[in-house]
């Protein structure tokens, strides 16, 4: 960007000698400095914010996108930590610094290149933005280069999207919980006796419905979400009790799919801190899965232990069909559908996985799973312990 960064490079490292340009480039030494200034040039006109740090995560430079974004003059910035100028956060606001979820302390640590990182930018609300952001090492990590577009214009034709697709799901689970409800009350004979047929035919229909019911509950949660209308109301929870109830109203799901829910909790495990509506939520989706996904005689386990003096490791575990390798990367990801075959047979719609996540993440924690084709799944994550928090 300036001369501050070449001498951290080590303009001499830089320099090409005589034979090795007679040998791998025609270009005389003015035209290599010519290209330097053009790619200097080209930095401070980016509308990108562009912004160097070296291994100790102090800011040797910035270029004039990122004095506008930030707030920061070059003066000022200059030798002050990220945390001070930059202060990246996720899109839950939850500040990565000093965390192993920190681009700059993942890159460092892979040494290698980390691309379209959704963060939040920006130490004070006037300067504060949505980016999506890539983090380059250089010179085997002695500094990197981290950069930056704005996408709030992006943004607001999201939440535009979002507040349709909202007011749509909240229109139509009025309708339907009236038709479920109507459904109930003929399941109850209230409105004259049922014969073994109606009564069958009628059970399908008010599964579909209640399936519906919950394809709507879920868009309206990630579309709430998307909204910064999602908040966690987290107290003291003994997690057996969580456990006990999710695994009680899914035995009936188990044993039409023949499969054995077992739990395997440590003793003298800490009370969580956490939202129990929302971590029966997460455990819902990840058993729901497991059972979707394993072969009649199979066995689905939901462990916990202790993952550190702060936070306890869940999992559940299943010995179900695994994920095939070209779906690992898009587990996560909204509405996404394999091409598997055993997909196909299962059904979904595939939010639920993507709903833990959310969760997950807005209580600090992090999820991920291990997988074998053939052998099964286990799905983790991290949550809090109590520790007298308020």
């Amino acid at each position: 960007m300036r001369k501050r960064i070449q001498k951290q490079i080590q303009v001499d490292e830089l320099k090409v000698p005589h034979a090795q340009t007679t040998q791998s480039s025609s270009l005389p030494a003015e035209t290599v400095l010519d290209k330097r200034q053009y790619l200097e040039a080209m930095i401070d006109a980016t509308p990108d914010v562009v912004i160097a740090l070296d291994s100790q995560y102090q800011v040797l430079d910035l270029n004039p996108a990122a004095v506008e974004t930030l707030g920061w003059s070059v003066k000022d910035a200059i030798g002050h930590g990220c945390t001070e100028v930059m202060r990246c956060q996720n899109l839950n606001r939850i500040e990565l610094c000093g965390t192993s979820s920190c681009p700059l302390t993942r890159v460092l640590d892979m040494k290698k290149p980390l691309a379209n990182e959704d963060l939040i930018l920006g130490t004070c609300p006037e300067h504060t933005c949505e980016v999506s952001a890539s983090v380059t090492p250089v010179k085997a990590g002695q500094y990197v280069v981290f950069t930056a577009r704005d996408v709030s214009a992006l943004k607001v034709a999201n939440q535009v999207r979002s507040n349709f697709v909202s007011m749509v799901s909240h229109e139509l689970r009025t309708p339907l919980n009236s038709v479920h409800g109507f459904i109930d009350l003929l399941m109850h004979d209230h409105m004259g006796a049922l014969t073994a047929e109606q009564r069958t035919y009628l059970g399908y229909t008010q599964e579909g419905v209640q399936q519906l019911i919950s394809i709507v509950e879920d868009i309206l949660f990630m579309t709430r979400s998307d909204l910064g209308q999602f908040e966690i109301k987290q107290q003291e929870v003994p997690l057996r009790g969580l456990v006990r109830q999710v695994v009680g109203s899914l035995q009936p799901q188990a044993r039409k799919a023949e499969v054995v829910i077992t739990h395997d909790i440590a003793d003298a495990l800490p009370s969580l801190f956490v939202d129990p509506k929302r971590i029966i939520q997460v455990l819902n989706n990840l058993i729901t899965n497991a059972v979707k996904f394993t072969p009649p005689g199979g066995v689905v386990t939901i462990h916990a232990r202790p993952y550190d003096t702060c936070v306890a490791m869940i999992s559940v575990n299943d010995t179900g069909f695994g994920i095939p390798y070209e779906d690992q990367q898009h587990v996560f990801e909204r509405f996404y559908q394999s091409n598997h075959t055993q997909q196909s047979k299962m059904g979904g719609y595939g939010l639920g996985l993507s709903i833990a996540k959310l969760i997950v993440e807005q209580h600090g924690g992090t999820i991920g799973f291990d997988t074998t084709v053939n052998e099964g799944t286990t799905f983790y994550f991290t949550v809090p312990f109590y520790e007298g928090q308020s």
